[in-house]
């Protein structure tokens, strides 16, 4: 298969360091683009008061307050209510502790997940799925997404009927689904589970802005139900590796995110396993080092 340049990635891609995406929302970049992250994590103050949430503020990279004070000014912003966060990787977590240094103490809201949240020296105050977290002009309602990470939250925006998607459903391309804490069949359930509070427009923690939140939803399990075909039909061509596997199905992707979509490979043949639909030699070293073969 030759390479397809518009395979849909968002690797090169820009967006603006600081833009207004509705009356509730202005988005500040984080500062950190890269591979996986795009022009960077989308970092957002959220509310209509003189005191705003702000929900996943990047990485800690040098410069962001810079854009974050000017999301501030833009919408007339003059402090920070709290943080909340939509999971623990490092792009999301990873600045509260810039954030607090500059601001002051916070309250640091997210799902607990035990082995990554003891890594950083600050208290977080446990929400779950349900939960609220209000400010004026918003109010939060946390939606417990696993399948991309297990602590993994969306929010819906109750006033707008729309969702803050964190990594669950990307602006550009697909999500990774890690290999060793991810789940690709909790993330499919997440992904019905979305679609099913049919939402309006998407706000990503990478790329644009959603306009129509069901269609892209659809998009993506379709998606995914695609990737299982495609990794079977790779199978059947002789492919019984997760490199072997990966060359083929994402022919038409930079090379770079080969290692990640080994990942999501990886994930996919964990699924169908369940299913019992293929099944592994394993020689110890893991299911990405395994050799994989259709079940009878």
């Amino acid at each position: 298969m030759a390479k397809d340049d518009k395979a849909p990635v968002m690797l090169g891609m820009s967006l603006p360091d600081v833009d207004v995406w509705s009356d509730r929302v202005a988005v500040a970049l984080g500062q950190n683009p890269g591979p996986f992250t795009g022009p960077g994590t989308n970092t957002y103050l959220l509310g209509t008061g003189k005191r705003r949430i702000l929900l996943d503020p990047g990485q800690g990279v040098d410069g962001y307050l810079d854009f974050l004070e000017q999301a501030m000014e833009r919408v007339g912003c003059e402090g920070l209510q709290e943080i909340v966060l939509t999971h623990g990787h490092p792009d999301h977590i990873g600045g509260c502790r810039q954030v607090m240094d500059h601001f002051g103490a916070l309250s640091v809201k997210k799902k607990p997940w035990p082995e990554v949240d003891a890594a950083y020296d600050f208290e977080i105050t446990p929400i779950d799925d349900g939960d609220r977290v209000s400010t004026e002009g918003v109010t939060l309602r946390a939606i417990h997404t696993p399948g991309h990470a297990p602590d993994h939250l969306c929010f819906a925006i109750e006033e707008e009927g729309s969702l803050i998607s964190g990594d669950n459903v990307l602006g550009v391309g697909t999500t990774v689904i890690p290999a060793s804490t991810g789940d690709l069949a909790q993330y499919m359930d997440s992904l019905e589970r979305l679609l099913a509070d049919e939402p309006g427009r998407i706000y990503p923690a990478h790329g644009p802005c959603i306009e129509d939140g069901p269609a892209k939803i659809r998009e993506y399990i379709a998606h995914r139900l695609a990737r299982d075909d495609q990794i079977l039909a790779a199978m059947e061509g002789g492919a019984n590796e997760v490199p072997a596997i990966v060359e083929i199905v994402y022919a038409a992707y930079p090379k770079a995110l080969h290692a990640a979509a080994g990942q999501s490979v990886t994930s996919h043949l964990l699924k169908l396993e369940r299913e019992g639909r293929v099944r592994r030699e394993d020689d110890g070293e893991g299911p990405t080092a395994a050799r994989w073969h259709h079940s009878p």
